[in-house]
């Protein structure tokens, strides 16, 4: 488990690097056991994805049963979870191939620190899901600024990152956009959740 000032220090530095500013590098820890403590960064953001994985599954979970509701959670966390490990499995594979072999290391470790900073990031609209109904016009705005903000600064943290110019840096962003998605969607699909259009936005 990292100490506060370790993981202080990952988070500053992914957010410089969400800046644009490519010495967020040199906040981060780039070596064998910084690699793997960047997934603590999946705990740091647990209490903001909570948020929101309670507020989905009161909406389409079993309302009057406890245990489905609690049923759907797990699933949606279990959605979540694989669409952030799994891209960057699929990263590990094609890195070499792609010319990037030099800067997965960094790149996962900067994407790790990054994706919490967007989890909390998030939270204003997992609250209001929690508390508004889904088809609230303010829920959908609040949610679509945020995803484009989140979309935006996660850009510039890979072009920080990858470091080889903004072109291969946005065939990175665009890949690994891709995949999440379908890793996503596939998700979804083999654990049964079915979204309505009024609860995904």
């Amino acid at each position: 488990m990292l100490s506060a000032d370790e993981t202080y220090a990952s988070l500053a530095g992914a957010w410089r690097l969400m800046l644009g500013k490519a010495d967020g590098l040199r906040l981060l820890d780039l070596s064998a056991d910084g690699f793997w403590n960047s997934f603590f960064a999946i705990v740091v953001a647990a209490p903001a994805l909570i948020v929101g994985w309670v507020g989905l599954a009161n909406e389409i979970g079993d309302p009057d049963a406890f245990a489905g509701r609690f049923g759907m959670l797990i699933r949606l966390a279990t959605v979540d979870i694989g669409s952030w490990v799994l891209p960057l499995v699929a990263l590990a594979l094609v890195a070499p191939r792609a010319g990037i072999g030099g800067r997965f290391v960094h790149y996962v470790v900067a994407s790790n620190w990054a994706s919490a900073i967007i989890a909390w990031m998030m939270l204003p609209s997992a609250l209001i899901r929690l508390f508004v109904p889904s088809t609230n016009g303010l829920a959908g705005l609040v949610s679509l600024f945020l995803f484009a903000l989140s979309m935006a600064l996660t850009w510039r943290m890979t072009n920080a990152t990858i470091g080889k110019g903004a072109a291969v840096g946005t065939a990175v962003f665009a890949g690994m956009f891709v995949v999440s998605l379908a890793v996503l969607f596939a998700l979804q699909a083999l654990l049964g959740i079915s979204i309505p259009s009024s609860a995904a936005s």
